[in-house]
């Protein structure tokens, strides 16, 4: 009799994923003991919901006692050469390479349940499907199931495709036989532990995502401490440092066939074109993709992060405009370009127009601290990270 799993993997493959493989659901795990010490020492930050979901999160089966096999898909996305050169364009934002096109959720979601429908017809049993939104520790199984290793940067790492892989989970209530799991191949390298711009990482395998780029752009609702500010550099939306500079990739760019296709508009975008964005241009701009879900005045205040960054006077003008803004977030980012682009004489005289007017107390906060000094600025953009 043909082996279940060779037939799920040719069917697999037809939908577009590149590599899919099995896991016990049901067998203990330390995962769920890991997650639980970030979240006790504070490191999820504003992300509420890992501690609110953290026993659905602690096994499979906790958050469905039925699952007894999960089928682990991983979908290379990776880019065709190393994507951080693009952040020497100052007057540029960096996009991270994930969200350079469709929803990946979408894009998935409907082959993985296409792939579900014939495990329950094949197998005879029920089955659930997974990518990223639901309590699911993806990565912890997608290493039993042999797909990667949870590297140094605590992200999933493939011999074969490098740190580029969307991961979707079936699982089913079907036994079926496991693959091997994956064992840690970093050996002595720390090249993301090094690469990253804030300091993200406290030990090897552990991760603060207070510090974290990506958890800053994407995840945190309000204004952000100034350093991070001055280490964003040009990064709006996520980060790929810690990916981009891993060894490993080189395996990934040289066996990859492209199936996800980026966007134009989202590789290297004009951040003058970013910041005139209002409600509705951002969701026209970014319908289908994930950076919608982060809202407008999220999304320009990462812009006005860069612009403050970039050094390019030209850029002013774009900043000057959302001082008016509607959103006290928008109007706060908007100072503090501001700080970094003008001469203190005139921030100072903007500063005194503004202050008759302006009530938002997190605004007055960004009118109140000093502006940088030409000197300054030079020395901040030595942390950008650019």
């Amino acid at each position: 009799m043909a082996d279940p799993r060779d037939i799920l993997r040719l069917k697999a493959a037809e939908l577009g994923f590149d590599v899919c493989r099995f896991a016990s659901a049901s067998e203990p795990w330390s995962a769920g003991e890991r997650l639980a010490h970030f979240v006790e020492a504070g490191r999820h930050g504003d992300m509420g919901w890992m501690e609110t979901t953290l026993e659905r999160r602690a096994h499979p089966t906790a958050m469905w006692d039925g699952a007894r096999s999960a089928i682990v898909l991983g979908l290379n996305y990776g880019p065709d050469a190393d994507p951080l050169p693009e952040m020497s364009d100052r007057s540029a934002g960096y996009i991270s390479v994930y969200a350079r096109g469709d929803d990946y959720h979408e894009v998935i979601k409907g082959r993985l349940k296409t792939l579900a429908g014939q495990v329950a017809a094949r197998l005879g049993a029920e089955v659930k499907v997974f990518v990223d939104t639901a309590p699911l520790m993806e990565k912890p199984l997608a290493q039993r199931a042999g797909l990667g290793w949870q590297g140094k940067h605590t992200n999933l790492l493939s011999r074969e495709h490098g740190n580029w892989l969307f991961l979707g989970v079936i699982l089913t209530a079907a036994e079926i036989e496991p693959d091997p799991p994956e064992a840690e191949h970093c050996g002595s390298c720390t090249a993301c532990l090094t690469a990253c711009p804030t300091n993200a990482f406290p030990a090897p395998f552990q991760l603060d995502a207070r510090r974290c780029l990506s958890y800053l752009t994407i995840e945190h609702a309000g204004p952000w401490p100034v350093e991070f500010r001055l280490a964003t550099g040009s990064r709006i939306y996520g980060c790929d440092d810690c990916l981009a500079v891993c060894p490993w990739n080189k395996f990934a760019v040289s066996s990859r066939e492209a199936r996800l296709t980026a966007r134009e508009a989202l590789v290297s975008p004009r951040l003058a074109d970013l910041a005139a964005l209002d409600d509705a241009a951002f969701r026209a701009l970014f319908s289908k993709s994930p950076i919608k879900r982060i809202g407008r005045d999220r999304f320009v205040r990462n812009v006005l992060y860069a612009i403050g960054n970039s050094g390019d006077q030209a850029l002013i003008a774009s900043a000057e405009t959302l001082l008016d803004d509607a959103s006290p977030l928008v109007r706060g980012a908007a100072v503090w370009a501001l700080s970094r682009l003008t001469a203190v004489e005139a921030f100072e005289a903007a500063r005194e127009a503004a202050l008759t007017e302006e009530t938002d107390e997190s605004v007055l906060a960004e009118w109140a601290l000093l502006p940088q000094s030409e000197k300054d600025f030079s020395a901040g953009l030595g942390t950008s990270a650019f």
